[in-house]
């Protein structure tokens, strides 16, 4: 567990673990949730499919394409859940292969037809 006062900024790093030097980490999504188990009932989205929800969130450079870095102010849902979990999913892509998810940015869940 990390300890932080209410309204703190918290401070991420996510970093991919390969020999491969042209590999480009993307976090998609991160949500968070009293509940460690249920990340479907009571949540909150900090960055959904590459949006950013959270008003606090910003995105940090790194000098490494397999490092991601983000941070967002740390909050409680309610006076009854004081713990907040959080569950990112990442994308691994290929660098320079623009047609990867990682490349996207921010995909809105609906598309209009032509």
């Amino acid at each position: 567990p990390y300890y932080v006062d209410l309204n703190q900024n918290l401070f991420l790093q996510a970093a991919l673990q390969s020999s491969d030097p042209n590999l480009v980490l993307f976090l998609d999504t991160c949500v968070a949730s009293p509940n460690p188990k249920d990340f479907t009932s009571l949540t909150y989205d900090l960055i959904r499919r590459g949006c950013v929800r959270d008003p606090t969130y910003s995105s940090y450079h790194s000098p490494y394409r397999y490092v991601t870095r983000f941070a967002f102010n740390a909050f409680k849902f309610v006076s009854q859940h004081p713990s907040v979990y959080l569950q990112c999913e990442l994308v691994v892509c290929r660098y320079n292969d623009y047609s990867s998810r990682c490349y996207q940015g921010c995909v809105s869940r609906f598309k209009k037809n032509a």
